[in-house]
């Protein structure tokens, strides 16, 4: 009883603080303040990335439409090993070097990509970048696990609202490299975010690993001396990811719990241009709402999926804000100019919601439903599941869900709902926790 009201009183305080202040400040202390800098540094790097390498290869490499495509395609399918990868080795060896090791193989492959000319020389860079990529979000990831503890979803949070903070101050650079448009302009964009890495892999140096005798705590059942019972599922499950059906299951589901980034990135955008009567300078801002929305609101949202009730609970608000934004985007050829214009951002919203609360129940989950003593591999195993969706999600889009129109979009939004019905009884099930009507109130409410 007393552990549930000193519980409260920390998340009353926490609402009382600014992001600033609680960026200044984050669960973990130092270590965890560093982090998010390196963080937010790697992100900018990645804006320019996002923003420049399709032009770059276009114009100063000279290669086709269809030679990006299967560029960028296979990079994706390499990035997907890249997560179980880092929890393998990071169940080996300390998490910050292996860390400081990603940043500098990119740093590598990066510098690769501004001396290589042809397409048979630029795959396999190219795919080593994005496997480095996703391991090292996935060590980012199992850093913060580790070092915030029991308050892992409110640094995941700031997490968050520092990385798209970043993303967009890359993106916002790069327009002006690209606005530039010489080839000049497209190299210095790229070895921007090779400098990224630079700074990000000295910021990881200065941080220390997580004092061996809380690693031991939290693998033996707690998260540190004096720390809260653990929360993990009961002893006797599989040792290892691979042999646990009912983790696979749990990855396997939350594959289509991440169609959020292709439906703003990718869904959106097609749509509007290419079935509806919107203004096509509303595109921009459908980034614009989610990454305010996400550097604002990420924290709050946080705080209401904090703990195994409340995470299931947000996995269900998941499938109900995904299903009424495909249905929204269903709707949205049938009005004219503005109407749709004005459905199509309510979408964005209604996308970008969704997006909060997947972003901190997900891996909350991932945590939450792995053994103590694995789960560095199991959730390199789960970092799967953005991956596998980057790569599937937008022909999903584009050849099936776009391609049936408005039925499609009512089709998606059905299907991502009822698993999320699915994701959440296997979950409860698996943590052994019941309903709840006052903690969904509370997710709901605030």
């Amino acid at each position: 009883m007393r552990r549930r009201e000193k519980g409260g009183r920390a998340r009353a305080t926490e609402e009382r603080r600014g992001l600033l202040a609680q960026l200044r400040n984050p669960p973990g202390g130092r270590n965890a303040r560093i982090m998010l800098l390196a963080l937010a540094v790697d992100r900018t790097g990645s804006g320019l990335w996002a923003a420049s390498s399709v032009l770059y290869l276009t114009f100063v490499t000279q290669l086709s439409a269809q030679q990006i495509g299967v560029l960028l395609g296979v990079a994706g399918v390499a990035g997907i090993a890249g997560s179980p990868l880092a929890g393998r080795l990071a169940g080996r060896f300390p998490v910050r070097p292996l860390l400081i090791g990603c940043h500098l193989l990119r740093l590598v492959t990066l510098g690769l990509v501004l001396v290589c000319a042809g397409f048979d020389a630029l795959l396999p860079v190219v795919a080593v970048t994005y496997l480095g990529d996703r391991a090292a979000k996935t060590l980012e990831m199992l850093f913060a696990t580790r070092t915030a503890g029991e308050r892992r979803a409110a640094y995941q949070a700031l997490s968050r609202s520092a990385a798209n903070a970043g993303y967009g101050v890359g993106a916002g650079i790069a327009a002006i490299g690209l606005a530039v448009g010489t080839t000049g302009a497209y190299r210095a964009l790229i070895l921007g975010n090779a400098l990224s890495f630079v700074v990000a892999a000295v910021l990881v140096w200065r941080t220390t690993e997580p004092a061996e005798s809380v690693v031991k705590a939290a693998r033996a059942g707690g998260a540190a001396p004096g720390g809260p019972v653990a929360d993990g599922p009961e002893s006797g499950r599989p040792a290892g990811p691979w042999r646990d059906r009912g983790y696979l299951r749990f990855v396997l589901l939350d594959i289509p719990m991440n169609l959020d980034d292709s439906v703003l990135a990718v869904g959106l955008p097609l749509w509007l241009v290419n079935r509806t009567s919107a203004p096509h300078a509303l595109v921009p801002a459908f980034l614009v709402i989610n990454t305010v929305l996400v550097v604002v609101l990420q924290l709050s949202v946080s705080r209401r999926a904090e703990g195994p009730r409340r995470a299931t609970r947000a996995v269900l608000l998941y499938g109900v804000l995904m299903f009424v934004c495909c249905g929204f985007l269903a709707v949205a050829t049938r009005g004219g100019t503005w109407a749709a214009g004005a459905v199509l951002l309510a979408a964005a919203l209604l996308v970008t919601l969704a997006e909060l609360m997947r972003s901190v129940s997900s891996w909350e989950l991932a945590v939450l439903l792995a053994p103590q003593d694995a789960r560095a591999a199991y959730l390199g195993v789960a970092g799967m599941s953005q991956s596998i969706q980057k790569s599937a999600g937008p022909p999903l889009l584009t050849g099936v869900v776009m391609a049936a129109g408005p039925v499609g979009w009512l089709a998606l939004g059905t299907v991502v709902a009822g698993l999320a019905v699915v994701q959440r009884r296997a979950c409860a099930r698996r943590l052994g926790i019941g309903p709840s009507r006052t903690e969904s109130a509370e997710l709901v409410i605030g």
